[in-house]
């Protein structure tokens, strides 16, 4: 029996390579060269790939996620009934992105962007210096990617605030749960950071009444899914100068048009859906553990509730 993988093709030959450096004995195929159909057992799949054409393969027992994020393998047709779903959770992905957040939340609370207009106007004039202790910072969304996050931004002395579906209670972060949670939370916070899976609950969180609850002059960061963001209300919101900045790293389409205003926006940081990714040697060894626990009816690891959509 086979495992398929489905990514861009430029990181398809080291996903097969990672996999085959801990299970030799694996029999990879690269789509669209599936070989017989009946012969695919498993399936590790990014967003590229095409849920209705997984239904040619009866034999299908597993579907992995190459990310943390599930909503591309959850879109319509979905993945073939009874088919288990598994995503990873992988300490490069959780590192990256606290990276990425701790990096765009000192470009907006150090200034950044005034001093980069102020080089290339050739001005030499110091800013009054941002107190940390006094730059909320609000996640929306506490899993593993959030939970990291939010220490990163409490070692360095931002006040951490976040807010989840259900109540949480983490050391240090101030937490909020629930519509009123999140109407108090963002009254309260300077930058935000969208982390949320995306799910019917969670699409379009980032509108024209969330900017308004927050304070004015604050900074919107996301990293979430594209379908979070309102964009013509977070444009507005910039116009209008409620909103100072945006760092944004995912879009709804995506690749971002070329015709976009985000493109061109002065307030606006554009990262191509590149806040973390995934490296596959490190990823690898959670799909074959999968892989193993599947061939021989174990449970299996970082399976997604479909209920919950994530």
């Amino acid at each position: 029996m086979a495992i398929l993988l489905s990514t861009k093709a430029s990181a398809m030959q080291a996903w097969r390579d990672a996999l085959l450096a801990i299970a030799p004995d694996l029999d990879i195929r690269m789509f669209p060269e599936a070989g017989n159909p009946e012969e695919i057992e498993a399936a590790v799949c990014w967003n590229s790939h095409d849920m209705a054409e997984l239904r040619r393969y009866p034999n299908l027992k597993l579907l992995v996620s190459m990310g943390a994020g599930v909503d591309h393998l959850l879109r319509a047709p979905g993945p073939p009934p009874g088919v288990p779903v598994a995503r990873l959770k992988d300490e490069r992905l959780t590192t990256g992105m606290g990276e990425w957040v701790l990096l765009n939340v000192l470009r907006f609370h150090r200034q950044d962007a005034e001093y980069r207009a102020q080089q290339a106007a050739r001005i030499w004039r110091e800013l009054p210096a941002p107190d940390t202790a006094q730059r909320r910072v609000g996640i929306l969304g506490l899993g593993q990617l959030g939970t990291h996050a939010a220490g990163l931004l409490r070692m360095v002395g931002f006040p951490v605030l976040g807010w989840t579906r259900a109540p949480r209670d983490i050391p240090g972060v101030t937490c909020f749960a629930g519509a009123d949670g999140l109407r108090a939370m963002l009254t309260q916070t300077d930058i935000l950071v969208c982390l949320l899976p995306l799910t019917p609950e969670t699409r379009g969180i980032i509108n024209r009444d969330t900017l308004a609850l927050l304070p004015p002059g604050a900074f919107v960061m996301n990293s979430g899914r594209g379908g979070h963001v309102v964009a013509d209300d977070l444009l507005a919101a910039l116009d209008c100068g409620h909103i100072a900045g945006a760092a944004l790293d995912v879009f709804e389409p995506e690749p971002l048009p070329p015709e976009h205003r985000f493109w061109g926006h002065e307030k606006v940081l554009v990262w191509p859906h590149a806040s973390s990714i995934t490296i596959p040697s490190s990823a690898a060894p959670q799909v074959v553990e999968n892989i193993r626990r599947m061939r021989q009816g174990r449970p299996l690891i970082n399976l997604v509730d479909f209920s919950a959509g994530y």
